[in-house]
C-alpha cells in the first residue's frame, strides 16, 4: 500500500464514521424532533472548534483479502472543543447506533473522556441519549459470557465533580448507566416529549409485575424536574444547548481559577423605587420574591435553578456588578418560604456548587422556619434542615444577606453564616424571634389569658404591646442587626459588598468534594 492509497483510506474510514448508524437510522432520528449526534456538537460548541478523539474506532467487517467492507462506527462521539473561546470536553451517545447501548460501544472511548477531562481540569459536557453505555441482554450472546456489574471509571467522573464544572443534557430516552450520568454532574437538563429518564424502561417494569406504562409515564420531564433528579427541563434541544452555555459562563473552567468576572453596564448604584412598597404591611399577605431578586442584580443576569421542585426556596445564578454569585431566597407565595425537605436538597446542592466553583453566596431571607406539620415530619425535614445549615456553615465564599421580612426558628437562623463575620442587612419591614409572635403568644401567655375577664381583649392587649417592641429598629440599637437599609437601595450595598467579595477569593479545593 502506498501512502497514497492510506490516505485514501483514511478519508474512506472517516466518512463511514460521519455516516453513524445510516441514512435510514439517521432519518429516524431525524423524524423524533432529535439531532444526531455530530449536528448536537456543532450546534453547542464554537463553530468549527470541535477536535474529535477516536474517530476511527468501530466494528469492522474485512474480506478474504484483508478489505475493509464495512465499518460500524462507535456509538460514543467526544473530543475537545470551545464554547464562548473556553476550552471544554464534550461527548455523547450515537443514538443510531443500537441506541447507544454497551454492545456498539467502545469502552475505552468513554473512560478517556472522563479522564481528560479530568486530567486537563475541562469542563465536561455531556449529551446523553439511550442506554449512555449500558449493556443490553444481546450483550451476554455476544461476550459469550455474564458479567459482575461495574461502572468502569465512575471514580473518574467523582474526582471530576471537584475539579471542573460539568453538564449532562437528556436528549432521548435514557436508562440506567445513562441516567446515572445525567444525575452525577453540577446541572442536568432535560427535553420535554422528546426524552425521558429511568432506572429501567418500560419492558423491564412490565416484566417485573409492575405496570404497563409508556416511557413518558415512567419517565417524563415533568416527573423528574418535580422529584428534583433533574434540574430543569426546556422544550427543545437548542433551549437546552443554550442553557448549558449560560450555566458554564458563571463558573470558573477549573478550581485553580475565578469565576470570570464580567463588564457591566448595569450602574451598580442604580436604584429600585418599587421596592420600598413592595412588601405588604399585613404579615398574611404575600409579594413575589422574583421581583426582589431581579431589581437588585445585574440586568439580565437571571438564572434560576431548579424552579420546579423545592419550590420554597429559589436557587439562581446571578452578577452583581459583573461578579457571578450564588443567590437563593425564600419564595413567600409557597408555604410561606418555609423550608421543605426538598427545599433544604435543593438548597444543599446550591451551596456545594457555590463553594466548589468560588461563587459568594446571598441569602434574600423571608423565612418562617421549617414547615410544620405531619407531612413534614414525614418527611424527615429537620434532618435534611439541619443538613442544609451545617453546609451553610461549610461553605467557603464569603455570604451576605438581606432580611426583606421574616426570619424565625433554626432555618431563620440562615440570614448568618455559622462561624463567620460578613456584613448583613434588613429592611424596615424585617420581622424575627424564635417563632412568630401570633402563632406563640396564645401558649406564652395561656395561664394569663384563662384567668382575664375579657379574654380576647386581654389577648389584643398583649399583642399590642409586643407589637411595640417587634419593631427591627428596636433590634438595631442592641446591634442584633448590623443595618437597617431603604428598600430602593439594596442593590448599591449587594454590589458594595460583591466588590470586597471577589477581591477576597481564593482558589483551589474546597474543604470537602461535591455531593451530587
Amino acid at each position: 500500500m502506498t501512502w497514497d492509497e492510506a490516505l485514501e483510506e483514511l478519508s474512506h474510514r472517516h466518512t463511514l464514521a460521519e455516516a453513524m448508524g445510516g441514512e435510514e437510522k439517521v432519518a429516524r432520528q431525524h423524524h423524533f424532533g432529535k439531532l444526531t449526534i455530530r449536528e448536537r456538537i456543532e450546534a453547542i460548541v464554537d463553530p468549527g472548534s470541535f477536535r474529535e478523539i477516536g474517530k476511527l474506532a468501530g466494528v469492522g467487517q474485512y474480506n478474504d483479502q484483508g478489505e475493509l467492507i464495512e465499518l460500524t462506527p462507535s456509538n460514543f462521539v467526544f473530543g475537545t472543543a470551545t464554547i464562548d473561546h473556553r476550552p471544554v470536553m464534550i461527548s455523547g451517545d450515537d443514538f443510531t447506533v443500537r441506541g447507544g447501548s454497551a454492545d456498539a460501544s467502545i469502552a475505552g472511548k468513554r473512560l478517556q473522556a472522563e479522564g481528560l477531562a479530568l486530567e486537563l481540569k475541562l469542563p465536561h459536557i455531556r449529551l446523553v441519549d439511550g442506554m449512555g453505555g449500558g449493556g443490553s441482554v444481546k450483550t451476554i450472546e455476544m461476550a459469550g459470557r455474564t458479567y459482575i456489574p461495574r461502572v468502569a471509571g465512575w471514580e473518574t467522573i467523582v474526582q471530576h465533580l471537584a475539579v471542573a464544572p460539568s453538564v449532562s443534557l437528556a436528549l432521548g430516552s435514557v436508562a440506567g448507566i445513562g441516567a446515572a450520568r445525567v444525575t452525577t454532574s453540577h446541572y442536568s437538563v432535560i427535553v420535554k416529549d422528546t426524552a425521558q429518564m429511568m432506572i429501567a424502561g418500560p419492558a423491564l417494569v412490565d416484566w417485573a409485575s409492575l405496570g404497563d406504562v409508556s416511557k413518558e409515564e415512567l419517565g417524563s420531564s415533568r416527573i423528574h424536574t418535580r422529584n428534583g433528579s433533574i434540574d430543569d427541563e426546556v422544550n427543545s434541544e437548542a433551549e437546552a444547548f443554550q442553557r448549558a452555555r449560560q450555566f458554564l459562563s458563571y463558573l470558573p473552567s477549573h478550581i485553580d481559577e475565578l469565576p470570570p468576572r464580567t463588564d457591566c453596564l448595569d450602574s451598580p448604584t442604580r436604584q429600585a423605587a418599587q421596592l420600598n412598597t413592595l412588601v405588604p404591611t399585613d404579615p398574611r399577605k404575600v409579594y413575589k420574591m422574583r421581583k426582589v431578586i431581579e431589581a437588585v442584580i445585574d440586568q439580565d443576569s437571571y438564572f434560576e435553578i431548579g424552579r420546579h421542585w423545592g419550590k420554597s426556596i429559589i436557587t439562581c445564578l446571578a452578577r452583581l456588578d459583573g461578579v457571578a454569585v450564588a443567590l437563593f431566597a425564600e419564595d413567600p407565595t409557597i408555604y410561606g418560604g418555609a423550608w421543605t425537605a426538598d427545599a433544604c436538597r435543593k438548597l444543599i446542592r446550591h451551596l456545594d456548587l457555590a463553594s466548589t466553583f468560588h461563587l459568594p453566596v446571598v441569602h434574600l431571607v423571608d423565612c418562617p422556619g421549617f414547615l410544620i406539620g405531619k407531612q413534614s415530619e414525614e418527611a424527615g425535614t429537620i434532618r435534611l434542615g439541619s443538613s442544609a445549615f451545617a453546609a451553610l456553615g461549610q461553605a467557603t465564599v464569603p455570604f451576605c444577606s438581606v432580611v426583606i421580612r421574616k426570619a424565625f426558628g433554626v432555618a431563620g437562623a440562615a440570614n448568618t453564616k455559622p462561624g463567620s463575620h460578613h456584613y448583613r442587612y434588613a429592611w424596615p419591614s424585617g420581622d424575627w424571634g424564635s417563632l412568630p409572635i401570633e402563632g406563640g403568644i396564645e401558649v406564652a401567655y395561656k395561664a394569663e389569658l384563662e384567668v382575664a375577664d375579657d379574654r380576647d381583649q386581654h389577648l389584643a392587649d398583649i399583642k399590642a404591646r409586643l407589637n411595640q417592641v417587634r419593631s427591627p429598629f428596636r433590634s438595631a440599637e442592641f446591634f442584633e442587626i448590623e443595618d437597617i437599609i431603604e428598600p430602593a437601595t439594596t442593590r448599591q450595598h449587594l454590589t458594595h459588598w460583591a466588590d470586597l467579595a471577589y477581591r477576597s477569593l481564593t482558589t483551589g479545593a474546597s474543604r470537602f468534594g461535591y455531593r451530587p
